[in-house]
């Protein structure tokens, strides 16, 4: 208990999936939270949850293609619990499609959540962290941005540029005291993977993930409340995988 104790942590996607899972971790590591998402109905459930024994979560409306969002969300956590110390870059769409299945409007709209979001962030944060002295981003990349496979060519796209934005943005900042630091989760029971067929799913975990099942959100929460506590103090531009092995072979 208590590793983010008067921290402040800014989480987009927070409404449900892995988002919630960190979001209700970091508080009961003693963090203010603030989430942010485009499901209101969703954020405003979470934060009731959350919030049962006091104050310790806010839910703001967060489109992370949009900046003059991602200031309100920055703005919020400064104003309501004083400062910012940790973003999780964590809201982004799956999809499929492979090269020439992909359309150009799809296209565009994987790469404007996934990858202009995650920069977006970073961008609108980096100031509020210098006043901090220093801060932890997290941005959650894939499995498919370290490797390829038969579909999901934008996802993919999006997910290596993720991981290349990490280490471009941990060097640039390395001496303000903001680390930041790329997770890559594999096959994580959220809706997110709903599209894939169940079938393949299963035999995914059988054949292809060495310990034998899907990773639950919690699983990635504990790496993303590891990477932004004071634990890993000295990781910066660095890939954490939590893929059950899915990678490893």
């Amino acid at each position: 208990m208590d590793r983010l104790k008067g921290k402040v942590a800014l989480i987009s996607g927070g409404a449900r999936g892995q988002g919630a899972a960190e979001a209700r971790l970091f508080v009961n590591e003693g963090a203010k939270v603030v989430i942010g998402d485009v499901l209101d109905d969703l954020s405003s459930t979470l934060s009731q949850e959350i919030n049962a024994p006091g104050r310790n979560l806010i839910a703001v409306h967060l489109d992370v293609t949009r900046g003059t969002d991602w200031r309100n969300a920055v703005a919020t956590c400064e104003k309501e619990f004083g400062g910012l110390d940790i973003l999780v870059n964590n809201a982004g769409i799956f999809n499929t499609s492979g090269l020439e299945d992909t359309s150009e409007e799809l296209w565009d709209a994987i790469v404007n959540i996934n990858q202009k979001g995650v920069w977006l962030g970073m961008k609108e944060v980096v100031a509020a962290m210098k006043r901090r002295g220093g801060g932890s981003i997290v941005n959650i990349s894939s499995v498919a941005g370290l490797t390829g496979s038969t579909g999901s060519t934008a996802y993919h796209g999006t997910k290596g540029a993720v991981r290349l934005l990490t280490k471009s943005a941990a060097v640039q900042y390395g001496r303000d005291g903001i680390r930041v630091n790329s997770v890559h989760p594999g096959l994580i029971n959220t809706t997110m993977i709903d599209i894939i067929p169940a079938e393949q799913r299963a035999n995914a975990v059988k054949y292809a993930v060495p310990l034998g099942r899907e990773g639950t959100p919690e699983d990635v929460a504990k790496l993303v409340l590891f990477l932004g506590s004071d634990d890993s103090s000295y990781c910066t531009g660095a890939e954490f995988v939590v893929d059950g092995g899915l990678t490893a072979q």
